[in-house]
């Protein structure tokens, strides 16, 4: 089942349970798949909000049964590397820096790292090395914010 199936059928979940629906990773490779689903909400994440979400996904993923085949569930949060996956996420992080991977190669490179500058549309613009660079949404295979440590340690912080 693809990621985009997951996601319809898990965000409803995720949200009726009072979190916010980060995203989700599946890797379905032969015998070892992960179907890794990231939450968070406003005062943070705790090893309970994750086994209590863990086994409101486990049963309904019992009863719609969309993965064939073993796999591991993981409930985890998005942590200071938050992974990014929706527009909305990328518009809201404007200022943060980000390393992202593409598909295809954009101006010869498939990895990028560099401060986000804005989201129009279909497409996410970045300054990577002192130029703009515009990237497809849809050619990101995956993308995460780089923490700020400086500002962590001094107590700053990125907001969610």
């Amino acid at each position: 089942m693809s990621s985009k199936k997951l996601t319809e059928l898990l965000q409803p979940l995720v949200e009726e349970l009072g979190y916010e629906f980060v995203g989700l990773e599946y890797s379905g490779q032969s015998g070892s798949a992960l179907l890794r689903v990231y939450i968070d909400q406003e005062q943070g994440i705790d090893l309970d909000d994750c086994g209590r979400v863990s086994a409101e996904v486990a049963a309904l993923l019992d009863v719609e049964d969309p993965i064939s085949g073993h796999y591991n569930l993981e409930i985890s949060s998005p942590g200071v590397a938050r992974p990014l996956f929706t527009p909305e996420q990328y518009a809201h992080f404007a200022g943060a820096e980000a390393k992202l991977t593409v598909f295809a190669p954009v101006e010869g490179r498939r990895k990028f790292k560099g401060r986000i500058l804005s989201v129009d549309g279909e497409t996410l613009k970045i300054e990577q090395d002192g130029a703009e660079v515009a990237l497809n949404f849809n050619n990101i295979a995956k993308a995460r914010l780089v923490p700020d440590y400086d500002s962590l340690m001094s107590g700053k912080g990125q907001e969610a």
